[in-house]
């Protein structure tokens, strides 16, 4: 992923209620959100070029969602960052010795951040400061610096996640995620890409011939276990390609 807002709010009838952009590059082959054939009880896109998700939901409850730290600089790690997300869903570790395990081969991946949610926790797990941190109740934004980095479409995410925490739906969580509008030259940051790519990656929504948001998800989780999940596709210049919509 490369935005995600969440509302976390531990022991309320919703504690969970997220939306999240995946962008990538149009080229790279996925597979749209659906259960894992060879791993019961997971459901997820997947990557099928590297095998891994970017977000999904597992058994008992389990959540994993990541989104990768944008630096041009960064050497290439060795393994996909969509495997973090799929080890999780597919197994029974808990949340702490997943962690450890992740921040003893964090330098085999670039740079990430982790979300791990499970047993009514939510966890948070930077690549470059190697720390977990379990999150408190609260409204969060990730994109692809750290947590609630103040970049313009996080802040404009996460303010209107904010005022859907009463009645959350499915489709006014997507609307946040439509959002095209590129932020101001003078708000971008600089995170060594150059001035028109900043200004491209700096709508919520991407767009572009080759690049852009391929999957828009919601996600609502009740404290019954029930989850409500919806994901909608994209193509080259934002083209819609389909939408799934599971009720867990």
């Amino acid at each position: 992923m490369c935005l995600i807002v969440f509302a976390w709010r531990p022991g309320h009838p919703v504690p969970l209620i997220l939306a999240a952009n995946r962008d990538e590059f149009y080229a790279r082959p996925s597979q749209a959100l659906g259960q894992w054939p060879d791993a019961e009880g997971v459901w997820a896109g997947r990557d099928l070029e590297a095998g891994g998700t970017w977000l999904g939901l597992g058994s008992a409850g389990r959540f994993a969602a990541l989104t990768n730290i944008r630096d041009p600089g960064q050497p290439a790690g060795r393994r996909s960052r969509g495997d973090l997300v799929a080890r999780f869903l597919t197994s029974s570790v808990g949340i702490d010795d997943y962690l450890d395990d992740v921040g003893s081969r964090a330098a085999e991946y670039s740079g990430f951040n982790l979300l791990l949610g499970a047993a009514g926790r939510l966890c948070y797990f930077n690549q470059r400061e190697r720390r977990a941190v379990d999150l408190s109740t609260g409204v969060y934004g990730l994109s692809n610096a750290g947590l609630d980095t103040p970049w313009p479409k996080l802040l404009k995410a996460r303010a209107a996640l904010a005022e859907q925490l009463n009645d959350p739906q499915p489709e006014p969580l997507l609307a946040i995620l439509k959002d095209s509008t590129p932020a101001a030259d003078a708000e971008l940051p600089d995170t060594g890409v150059g001035l028109a790519t900043e200004s491209l990656l700096s709508s919520v929504f991407i767009a572009s011939p080759t690049y852009g948001t391929r999957a828009s998800t919601a996600l609502i989780v009740r404290a019954d276990g029930s989850r409500r999940i919806v994901e909608r596709s994209f193509g080259p210049y934002g083209g819609a390609l389909g939408e799934v919509d599971l009720a867990l």
